[in-house]
């Protein structure tokens, strides 16, 4: 990656709305260097999309990180299935005692246990250990 995308890059993981003609500024680029760079990385699949980051009051909902152990004969299958529930919103395969690692997230204590139960009775789910998230210290 060049130096000047990974600037560019580091600059919209601040603020993914800033406009084209600062980030251009701060980048010391011209206005139509910069948009033509990041229609180039949307282009090329550096940048996959654009989101919303919601501050913990507004989203009203529990978050739990679960990490999965799975047969490992199954694991493609339990990924797939994963991917069907709603509450997860992102899952990682890691090395380590654990296989997956899934963020999931429900409005309240009785859906977020229903979710949880619902991946430990995915079929080649060997086990889950679950931590609720009670504070996100920062995000980039």
């Amino acid at each position: 990656m060049r130096p000047a995308d990974a600037k560019l890059i580091a600059l919209l993981r601040g603020n993914a709305r800033e406009p084209t003609a600062s980030l251009a500024r701060k980048l010391g680029l011209a206005r139509s260097t910069v948009q033509e760079r990041i229609a180039r990385m949307e282009r090329e699949g550096t940048i996959k999309g654009y989101t919303v980051k919601l501050s913990e009051e507004a989203v009203g909902h529990l978050r739990a990180v679960v990490m999965i152990s799975t047969d490992p004969k199954q694991a493609d299958r339990v990924g797939a299935e994963l991917k069907k529930l709603t509450e997860v919103r992102s899952l990682v395969a890691v090395s380590g005692a654990s296989d997956l690692i899934a963020t999931v997230e429900a409005e309240s204590p009785a859906r977020l246990d229903a979710a949880l139960d619902r991946i430990g009775k995915i079929h080649g789910v060997a086990r889950t250990v679950s931590s609720i998230v009670l504070s996100e210290k920062f995000s980039r």
